[in-house]
């Protein structure tokens, strides 16, 4: 098991007990760079993750983005296991069933890969939404037109192409250059 502190078990053991593990609020004695620093090595160690929140139904905010967006902590299963919680899609067989391995047997029996991480579903409505469905239009978009679509600059969208959609969301994100437009980029 994880070796972790008193604090960060706190931090996971409540964010386990609450819908969809948020993390937030944080214990009432850890406040302002003490907090930060916490959250910054749980979300080094993979043990919290930020997500953007939905402020609009009262989900608690970590820091905001900008924009009147935000976003919050959730506890990844790698938190949850190093608190002695199985993830949620992990369904082991009761003792003594039939496919359970027997103590004698488990030592040899080749161990499963893990499965993939949960991936998380961007809601209608975001900048998020509006970029993935640009790129899956039959035409794609370039930087130019997903920055006129979103307000954002085009650094902000590479990284959310490389960042949400290759890395979190594991969309498969193309581009090709294209006489008279520039380089078009589309989910393949």
């Amino acid at each position: 098991m994880t070796k972790l502190s008193d604090t960060q078990a706190l931090i996971l053991s409540a964010a386990a007990q609450r819908p969809e593990h948020i993390a937030l609020p944080l214990p009432d004695s850890l406040r302002g760079g003490a907090a930060a620093k916490v959250v910054g090595a749980m979300l080094a160690k993979g043990f919290l993750q930020e997500v953007n929140a939905d402020m609009r139904n009262g989900e608690p905010v970590w820091r905001e983005t900008g924009d009147g967006h935000g976003v919050t902590l959730v506890a990844t299963d790698a938190g949850l296991a190093a608190i002695g919680i199985e993830p949620e899609d992990a369904n082991p067989a009761p003792a003594g069933a039939p496919d359970a391995p027997t103590e004698e047997s488990a030592s040899d029996t080749p161990t499963e890969p893990k499965a993939a991480p949960k991936t998380r579903t961007p809601r209608e409505g975001t900048k998020q939404a509006t970029l993935i469905a640009m790129l899956r239009a039959p035409d794609g978009a370039t930087i130019e037109e997903i920055m006129a679509a979103t307000g954002w600059q085009s650094h902000t969208v590479r990284g959310a192409m490389a960042g949400a959609l290759k890395k979190k969301l594991g969309l498969e994100v193309t581009s090709e250059k294209v006489e008279d437009r520039g380089r078009v980029y589309r989910i393949a």
